[in-house]
C-alpha cells in the first residue's frame, strides 16, 4: 500500500458512513451522490488492498471490517490534524499569525504604537513581538520588518518613511526668533546623549557645517536633557521625533529653533528581499507609510 493514494476524502467519506450506517445518509450528510461516496471508498480499498466495510445488504447498516476499524482509528487523527491545519491556515490569511518587528527608540515612541494599536484591533488574536535593534551594522536576520534610520547591508528590500531634521532646543531668549546658523554653535555649551551611533554622527554632521559645541552633560534620557536646557546649562540638539507631543514646544522656559543647515536623517522600513509577505507583515507596512506620512505633514 502506499499511503499517498489516501486521501483526506476518501477517510471522510469513511467516517460519515461509519458513523451514520448507511452510504446514503453519509452522502446526505457530505453533499455528494450516493455513487461518488461508493467510489471513493472503492478508491480506498484498492489503496489498503482490501475491504473496509462489510456489506449486509437491504436496510441493515455497515459494519467496520478488522482493517476499516485500523483505519479509521488512525484516519480520524489525520482528519482532526487537517482540520486544525485549515484553520491554521484560515487564521494566518485573516492576519492572526505573529509578526517579529525590530525597532529603535525614536520610532518606538510615535510610529510603532500606531502600527502595534492598528494591528491588534484589525486582528485581536495576532501575535506581535518586537525588539530594539543596536543602531550600528542591524541585520535583518528572522526579523519581518526592521526600522532603522539609513538604509542597512543585506538582501533586504525598504520603503523610505521620512526626513526627520534635527532641531535646536534652548533656553528662552539665548538666540533670536526663527532658524539658527549651525556655526553659531561652535564652542556653545550643549547637553547631549552619551557617545552613542547617533550622537557620534550628529557630532560629526555638526562639525562638517562649522560647529564644534563644547559638551557639557552627556544623558541618555530625552527629559532630562530638556531639565538641564531649562536650568541654563546649555542648549541640546534633538531629532524632530524626540520633540513632537512633548511639552518643550509649549514650555516658556524654552525655544525651538530650526537649524541651518539642518542636520536630517532618512528613516526606512526594511524587510528581506523575496521573503512573501504575511498579510500581518503587508498591513504593518501600510500603517507605517500611513503613519509616517502624517507625521511629515507635521514637520
Amino acid at each position: 500500500m502506499r499511503v499517498i493514494d489516501v486521501e483526506l476524502r476518501h477517510l471522510r467519506a469513511m467516517a460519515a458512513i461509519a458513523e451514520e450506517g448507511t452510504f446514503g445518509r453519509a452522502a446526505v450528510r457530505l453533499g455528494y451522490t450516493q455513487s461518488s461516496v461508493s467510489q471513493q471508498i472503492a478508491a480506498l480499498e484498492r489503496a489498503l488492498g482490501g475491504a473496509v466495510f462489510d456489506r449486509p445488504g437491504g436496510p441493515r447498516a455497515v459494519r467496520l471490517t478488522p482493517l476499516g476499524e485500523v483505519v479509521l482509528s488512525h484516519g480520524r487523527e489525520l482528519l482532526t490534524r487537517s482540520e486544525a491545519l485549515a484553520d491554521a491556515v484560515d487564521r494566518f490569511r485573516a492576519g492572526s499569525g505573529r509578526i517579529d518587528i525590530g525597532t529603535f527608540q525614536s520610532v518606538s515612541n510615535l510610529i510603532l504604537p500606531a502600527v502595534v494599536r492598528q494591528l491588534l484591533d484589525e486582528h485581536p488574536g495576532c501575535d506581535i513581538r518586537l525588539s530594539e535593534v543596536e543602531p550600528e551594522g542591524p541585520k535583518i536576520g528572522d526579523l519581518d520588518l526592521l526600522f532603522h534610520d539609513g538604509r542597512i547591508e543585506g538582501d533586504v528590500e525598504h520603503v523610505k518613511l521620512l526626513d526627520e531634521p534635527y532641531l535646536l532646543v534652548a533656553g528662552r531668549g539665548q538666540f533670536p526668533d526663527g532658524p539658527v546658523r549651525v556655526e553659531l554653535l561652535d564652542g556653545a555649551p550643549m547637553v547631549g546623549w552619551p557617545r552613542t551611533f547617533h550622537q557620534r554622527w550628529l557630532e560629526r554632521t555638526l562639525a562638517e557645517y562649522g560647529a564644534r559645541p563644547r559638551i557639557v552633560f552627556r544623558t541618555g534620557g530625552h527629559e532630562t536633557i530638556l531639565s538641564m536646557v531649562r536650568a541654563g546649562i546649555g542648549s541640546a540638539v534633538l531629532p524632530w521625533l524626540a520633540l513632537h507631543g512633548s511639552d518643550a514646544a509649549s514650555d516658556d522656559r524654552l525655544s525651538i529653533h530650526q537649524l541651518e543647515p539642518a542636520p536630517s536623517r532618512e528613516m526606512f522600513l526594511h524587510w528581506p528581499a523575496e521573503r512573501t509577505h504575511s498579510p500581518l507583515a503587508t498591513r504593518a507596512i501600510e500603517i507605517a507609510v500611513e503613519a509616517a506620512g502624517d507625521l511629515a505633514a507635521q514637520i
